[in-house]
């Protein structure tokens, strides 16, 4: 028995078009990511515009101030390539200064001990060098096809409307009502006497003015990505981190420069699954996949391939946990962005600010609001993954893509913390071992075992699933709310003889898939 929040049955249906789709956390950012597609724009081109768009309509997820990476396939040639655009720990930074309170940190912590003062998680201090805008530029730069300044339209057209107040955007502005008010441009954009912006229930959704990020959008798209690390933006967003004490100085801005590298290989089967390379998911994932049966002989997931995930998981943790020291958190804010066009090219995007609002600071002379990825650091210093400055610290992020005989086969990703990698996983495995279609795998009742130790298994599992589960790691059954959630969020399009398909999330209400011709199955 378990304890139940929603008795509903939800579902989605897939979403296909000829013409590419966009799949993303906010389904009016694919939409916007679809509207550059319909522009003559690529894969590439939609998903940079689409997750500019986020910054406006999802800001507690990514924006930014964030920091990300990215897999892109390119159709013409056959070719895959990884984009990193990672954390960076500012130079100004002291591992001194973030001495331990000798207890528990908070809730939303790696599972780190305390810091004096939540300096690692909350404020200034726990900012590190954003690559967002790097990133969109360098892939940008090097895949896309319009003109840089033609992929802002529609996120400064959202960010003009200001931030819609509906029961989604309500229930995440509540979580971090508490923190937000701690910042006066945080508390000014996002609450209203230091309280969450209720709206009457028989009133229009009421928007919020997004203070200067309006501004800096149309700068940064007039400008040049660039603009954001060497020019007017780099002054007025180092000048504000110094006022705030941030550890991040305009040196480090000047400095930072996204990769493109190439990706992990992972073969399974006739498919090749690309990943991070270095301090992503990638290579846990490739150890979870490496340790799995060549092949299974149930004809659907059943309780050999649940029971192999779990131990493969499981195994691979323990290794990732002691070889690289980190331990991912249970409640991360990442978003992801999937977007494939006509020609094939695909791109998996994952963008975040780590926690919900990041480190719950808006930088007011640019509207910014910044990540806390310091908190993915070991504040216990002589660790492999402790706080340095200007290291690079081990992260969760897993965008991949898959091919099939250097063609696209599917783009896929999740947000969820240290979720994301089970979830990714297992919906790979039931796409490539058992060429289930993208509607089926994103239906089916997943297990989640993000450390060696424990597992969560969703209820609508059979009996013997369950058991198989239960018998490699201590598991505890639970529903997949939609709030609060047990799961991962997995996003994912795949091409198909007749075009492109695409699925987000079923539980996660607000994410969708749009295309410039799409229609509903």
């Amino acid at each position: 028995m378990i304890d139940r929040i929603e008795t509903w049955t939800v579902a989605k249906p897939v979403v296909r078009g000829r013409h590419g789709l966009v799949a993303a956390q906010s389904v009016r950012a694919a939409e916007a990511g679809a509207e550059i597609l319909a522009a003559g724009g690529n894969a590439v081109d939609a998903a940079v515009a689409t997750a500019l768009a986020l910054t406006a309509c999802e800001p507690w997820m990514s924006g930014l101030g964030g920091i990300g990476s990215m897999i892109v396939h390119t159709a013409a040639d056959g070719a895959t390539h990884a984009v990193d655009f990672g954390p960076v720990a500012g130079s100004g930074v002291d591992p001194a200064s973030y001495a331990l309170t000798g207890e528990a940190g908070r809730a939303d912590l790696f599972g780190w001990p305390g810091v004096v003062g939540d300096r690692n998680v909350l404020g200034p201090s726990s900012i590190v060098v954003p690559g967002s805008v790097a990133g969109f530029g360098a892939a940008h730069a090097r895949f896309g096809r319009l003109p840089w300044r033609d992929l802002f339209g529609p996120a400064v057209r959202l960010a003009r409307e200001g931030l819609r107040v509906d029961w989604w955007t309500l229930l995440c502005i509540v979580g971090d009502a508490a923190d937000l008010r701690r910042d006066p441009a945080a508390d000014a954009i996002y609450l209203r006497d230091g309280l969450p912006p209720v709206p009457a229930s028989t009133t229009a959704m009421p928007r919020l003015p997004l203070g200067a990020l309006p501004d800096t959008l149309e700068r940064l798209a007039a400008a040049g990505w660039a603009d954001f690390y060497r020019g007017d933006l780099a002054a007025a967003l180092a000048a504000d981190l110094a006022d705030g004490g941030a550890p991040v100085r305009r040196d480090d801005l000047e400095a930072y420069a996204a990769r493109i590298v190439a990706p992990l290989a992972i073969p399974r089967g006739d498919t090749v699954i690309h990943a991070m390379p270095g301090l992503y998911a990638g290579a846990t994932l490739a150890a979870a996949i490496g340790a799995l049966p060549a092949r299974f002989a149930e004809p659907e997931p059943g309780p050999e391939t649940f029971g192999a995930v779990a131990r493969a998981l499981a195994g691979a943790y323990a290794d990732r946990l002691e070889r690289m020291g980190a331990e991912e958190p249970g409640k991360g804010t990442t978003t992801h962005v999937a977007a494939v066009d006509a020609d094939g090219n695909m791109v998996s995007l994952t963008n975040t600010l780590l926690s919900r609002f990041g480190a719950r600071v808006v930088l007011p002379r640019t509207g910014i609001l910044m990540n806390n990825g310091m908190m993915w650091f070991d504040p216990r210093p002589g660790r492999p993954n402790s706080i340095a400055p200007g290291r690079r610290p081990l992260t969760n992020m897993c965008p991949v893509i898959a091919t099939r005989g250097g063609r696209g086969r599917f783009a896929l990703g999740a947000s969820g913390g240290r979720r994301i990698l089970p979830a990714v996983m297992q919906v790979a495995t039931f796409l490539t071992d058992f060429g289930m279609a993208l509607e089926a795998a994103f239906h089916r009742p997943r297990i989640d075992v993000s450390a060696p130790d424990r597992a969560t298994a969703d209820h609508r599992l059979d009996p013997a699933t369950l058991a198989a589960v239960a018998a490699a790691v201590p598991t505890t059954v639970v529903e997949p709310a939609v709030f609060p959630g047990n799961f991962a969020n997995p996003i994912a399009v795949a091409l198909t003889a007749d075009g492109a398909e695409g699925m987000t999330n079923v539980t996660l209400p607000v994410a969708g898939v749009a295309g410039p011709v799409a229609g509903v199955a």
